[in-house]
């Protein structure tokens, strides 16, 4: 099978001669791949990795699986098999697949360390996204999108109405980190919202913030062409590299009622970032941690209680977050042409490694989102 596939640290390549998948359980499914989006994540195991991915020689604790291993968890497809036990769909179908992995998944797996284990607390919680044990679906677990073909869990698979393009399905996993975020902030529609951080992460809050009925939606972004994205999603912008340290009084005077924003999301995950999401909020405002850090940080715990400021962080999504997004985009509330605004490229596997990764670890600030695709249905004509 072609693929575009992790064979050691600093070593991803296009190969044409990975296994097969197939189906080893009886609520198993193989998909034909369509399309795959690179996911900063995706590069991260590049440049600092492996971090999800199995180092070389190991395998990963959940699935037992080992390397080489083609990547990419921002997929969609067309069901092309399914297991004896599958009902939720059939051959032919379009499909989204939620590529986090957990404890429901391992009866998949009898090889894992893990299999037969009761469920750890988050699972058996039903919070699937703080699973102990979590993994992802072309991140270590099994092979992922970057290939023509991967099999999936009947339970990670949401249905596609065949009105949304394949392409723009792929953005549904971005769509659902912060649509889910915005579920665990309570967000409520007429209220105001502050994005720091205008990548794709932060675009996508944009589109999810206009979909729950944000009364006003400001996205700070130093970098001009990063903020360019975000103005033409018809939304306000603000550059904070030009007010210095005024850049949170500047920003207050932005929100609607001049004393700070209802909601705040950070998308960077910087300590500046941090900061002025915490200043800007208005009395019982929210701040949202949407992003992954690196770093700890130090903050003063009496700017959230003299206000009584809510801080919360979000992690990834679960299924239903993919369902309520497909519905959203469905229904028209999330604009199919407002997502190609955040569709920058699509290239063939083959060329992934210089056309799609190299491509967004030296031109970061000019891409949003590039899709991969085996082209087996003529996606790039």
């Amino acid at each position: 099978m072609r693929a575009l596939a992790y064979y050691k640290k600093k070593d991803i390549h296009y190969a044409e001669d990975l296994p097969e998948p197939t189906i080893n359980n009886p609520k198993e499914l193989i998909i034909d791949v369509a399309f795959c989006g690179i996911c900063g994540s995706d590069l991260h195991e590049y440049t600092d990795g492996p971090i999800f991915l199995p180092k070389d020689g190991e395998t990963h604790p959940l699935s037992n699986s080992k390397l080489p291993q083609p990547m990419g968890h921002e997929m969609t497809g067309i069901v092309r098999e399914i297991g004896s036990d599958v009902t939720k769909v059939k051959v032919g179908d379009h499909v989204v697949i939620e590529a986090g992995c957990g404890c429901k998944d391992l009866p998949r797996w009898p090889n894992s360390k893990h299999y037969g284990s009761e469920q750890c607390p988050a699972c058996a919680s039903g919070l699937d996204n703080c699973c102990e044990n979590a993994g992802f679906t072309g991140l270590g677990v099994v092979g992922g999108g970057f290939a023509e073909r991967v099999v999936v869990g009947e339970y990670h698979t949401v249905p596609l109405p065949k009105e949304i393009p394949l392409d723009v399905g792929c953005l549904v996993e971005p769509l659902s980190v912060v649509w889910h975020a915005l579920k665990l902030a309570n967000f409520k529609a007429n209220k105001s919202a502050l994005i720091l951080g205008s990548g794709p992460i932060g675009l996508a809050a944009v589109l999810a913030l206009k979909a729950m009925g944000a009364s006003q939606i400001v996205v700070s972004e130093p970098a001009k062409i990063r903020r360019d994205f975000a103005e033409k999603l018809n939304v306000t912008v603000f550059d904070p590299s030009k007010y210095g340290s005024n850049a949170v009084e500047e920003l207050r005077k932005l929100s609607t009622s001049g004393n700070g924003f209802d909601y705040a999301f950070d998308c960077s995950g910087i300590k500046a970032t941090f900061e002025t999401g915490l200043q800007a909020i208005t009395y019982r405002g929210s701040l949202v941690n949407v992003a992954i850090w690196g770093k700890t940080l130090d903050f003063d715990p009496m700017e959230v209680t003299l206000k009584e400021k809510h801080f919360t962080g979000s992690i990834g999504y679960v299924v239903e977050d993919f369902k309520e997004v497909v519905d959203a985009i469905h229904r028209g509330d999330i604009k199919i042409d407002e997502i190609r605004h955040l569709i920058t490229g699509k290239v063939n596997i083959k060329d992934g490694w210089e056309k799609g990764f190299l491509e967004l670890m030296n031109h970061k600030e000019t891409n949003v989102k590039i899709l991969l695709t085996p082209n087996n249905h003529h996606e790039l004509d």
